[in-house]
């Protein structure tokens, strides 16, 4: 059942001004200490490069060497995988400011952050946990969103989550959940088609109708991404979101279904483990990239 209220509640129009993406709509990859030196060297045409912003909260050392001279050749778009958005608890402050400063000294084309939480009572967990879908939670992640957009100064992207279980006590959909973050906050989506199959397939639910749901303007970004597979305890698939493998081919179905129905948008290949060697990663940075080319634009699209 449609929850009424929610999909009616107001704007708060807290949101900075500028655009949530100004990434190319191209195809770009992760970028890992292991590519450093082959970027530098071979410089690959590729649309993008992105990092997790946990790898780099320190003031100096080598990683900082390389992606200062690695940022003067590409755009960089940085990823946040520790602030808690969706923890129960007040964000930490003194990690903000650290994310805060980070972007000061690089000036990305975006930033993006979770629908999960990592801490808890003053302990970090290294995992992206799911939250309750209800009116508490909603509220919870709108402020912590404003409070961040706030805090950086700029429009902020959030991540759809990969989950393995979901609360009983979750009475509003996640799409619709998720829809009405953007609308208070006037964040944007990072949209991961690999995490959009996994849950679904997990929860048994339909990943088409889940895409189709979105607002196609609220998109700022897509991720794509490997997944393993084991069997649950009923013998079922349960799917993984591992980051260590290739985008397997059910996910290039979805995002083929996304680029028709929003048009051509920035595409990461996301590797976290497992890293090939960087010709490989750029191979299937060229297969999004050869999607994108197809695409019809977003003035065109139906």
């Amino acid at each position: 059942m449609k929850t009424q209220s929610v999909a009616e509640s107001p704007s708060r129009g807290a949101s900075p001004r500028n655009p949530v993406s100004t990434l190319p709509a191209a195809a770009g990859i992760s970028l890992k200490p292991e590519y450093f030196r082959d970027i530098l060297e071979t410089r690959p045409a590729i649309g993008f490069l992105e990092i997790h912003a946990e790898n780099y909260l320190v003031d100096g050392g080598p990683y900082h060497h390389y992606l200062t001279r690695i940022r003067e050749q590409y755009p960089l778009s940085i990823h946040g995988v520790g602030l808690s958005i969706g923890g129960e608890e007040p964000l930490n402050i003194d990690h903000l400011d650290q994310v805060a400063k980070l972007i000061e000294r690089y000036q990305p084309a975006i930033f993006s952050e979770h629908l999960a939480w990592s801490g808890h009572g003053g302990r970090f967990l290294n995992d992206l946990l799911p939250l309750p879908y209800n009116r508490q939670s909603l509220q919870r992640v709108c402020d912590h969103i404003d409070l961040v957009q706030s805090r950086l100064k700029r429009r902020i992207l959030l991540e759809n989550p990969a989950t393995y279980i979901e609360f009983a006590a979750s009475p509003i959909p996640e799409t619709e959940f998720i829809d009405e973050i953007l609308r208070r906050t006037g964040c944007g989506l990072l949209l991961d088609v690999n995490n959009v199959h996994v849950s679904c397939t997990n929860h048994d639910r339909d990943a088409i109708a889940w895409l189709e749901s979105l607002r196609p303007e609220t998109l700022g970004q897509i991720h794509l991404a490997g997944f393993a597979e084991e069997r649950d305890s009923a013998g079922a698939p349960l799917l993984i979101d591992s980051h260590d493998a290739p985008v397997d081919e059910a996910v290039w179905s979805l995002y083929d279904r996304v680029l028709a129905r929003c048009g051509p948008l920035p595409t990461l290949i996301e590797r976290d483990g497992n890293l090939p060697p960087l010709p490989v990663l750029l191979d299937e940075a060229e297969a999004a990239q050869r999607r994108l080319l197809s695409a019809p634009s977003r003035e065109r699209r139906p």
